[in-house]
């Protein structure tokens, strides 16, 4: 093997541990916040981190204040009442020490007010209600040989432009391509 063989290796290399320690800091939100283990979230949050949840809903700034967001009374009974969050496999645009990632993220609960129905082999449930999907796009930065969160922002899919040009400058930053717009060419995306 040649010395420019080990160097590209080890650069791909490089760039597969990144994506897999960012698909691991990703896929650990769900069960930190269904559990509410604020001190999971203290840990992953730089210490100024934004947490961004668009025009209509608060959100906070700084570790503290969003690991805060998972020790309100309102967050428990949520997950009392069968509270569960489901992330999509995230796009991730890796820029050396600093990562853009976009993704979606269903907040699912027990629908208490559903009809039970069984289900060969599994019992019955009276089934479970989309609450909201959201968009994200998680603003990483490595520090100390870890990734952490510097930006979280979700938007709620609700038809506006807003979470759909998240979602598209997501595809745009990883790809370097822009969409043209439908009216131009005469085709429909």
């Amino acid at each position: 093997m040649q010395n420019g063989d080990v160097s590209n290796l080890e650069t791909r290399l490089r760039i597969i541990e990144d994506k897999l320690a960012i698909y691991e800091l990703l896929a650990s939100h769900p069960p930190s916040a269904d559990t509410g283990h604020a001190a999971y979230t203290e840990t992953v949050y730089m210490e100024n981190g934004v947490f961004d949840r668009g025009p209509n809903l608060n959100g906070a700034s700084g570790v503290a204040e969003i690991a805060g967001f998972i020790k309100r009374p309102e967050h428990e009974e949520a997950i009392q009442g069968g509270l569960a969050h489901f992330t999509g496999l995230p796009l991730i645009d890796l820029r050396g020490d600093q990562a853009v990632v976009t993704s979606y993220l269903m907040i699912v609960h027990l629908d208490h007010e559903g009809t039970p129905r069984e289900l060969a082999n599994h019992g019955t449930s009276q089934g479970y209600r989309i609450h909201r999907a959201v968009a994200n796009r998680w603003e990483l930065e490595r520090h100390n040989g870890r990734w952490m969160i510097a930006k979280r922002t979700l938007l709620p899919i609700d038809g506006s432009d807003i979470p759909r040009n998240l979602l598209r400058r997501g595809l745009e930053d990883l790809t370097g391509t822009t969409q043209q717009n439908a009216t131009d060419d005469g085709a429909s995306s």
